[in-house]
């Protein structure tokens, strides 16, 4: 999927968030070697990086690593084959994140 210039996130990154029966914690971290963001199952953490050597992640990137993460961790709670397939992850969590930032609410 081409990458697409998307607007400024509509909502912020949660300091936590349930999936499933499990309270994960959304943690803002400096770097994380060799990724933007990872999941571990066993604490219940999310963790989003904030830069890489040399590069600072713009507020659309960590935000759509958050949803990129999520996607991993709901996966995982359905015990899905999916949840190890980057390439799956990937393309749903950039679609999800178009979706959440274009979505327009009726007052």
């Amino acid at each position: 999927m081409k990458q697409q210039n998307r607007p400024k996130p509509a909502i912020a990154i949660p300091s936590s968030v349930r999936v499933g029966a499990k309270k994960y914690k959304v943690e803002r971290v400096e770097v994380i070697a060799g990724c933007r963001g990872d999941v571990t199952y066993e604490t219940n953490t999310i963790r989003i990086a904030s830069r890489s050597a040399g590069y600072a992640y713009t507020a659309n990137e960590q935000y759509n690593t958050f949803w990129h993460e999520l996607t991993h961790a709901i996966l995982h709670d359905m015990n899905s084959h999916l949840e190890s397939n980057e390439r799956f992850v990937k393309a749903f969590a950039d679609r999800l994140t178009d979706a959440i930032t274009s979505a327009k609410f009726e007052a």
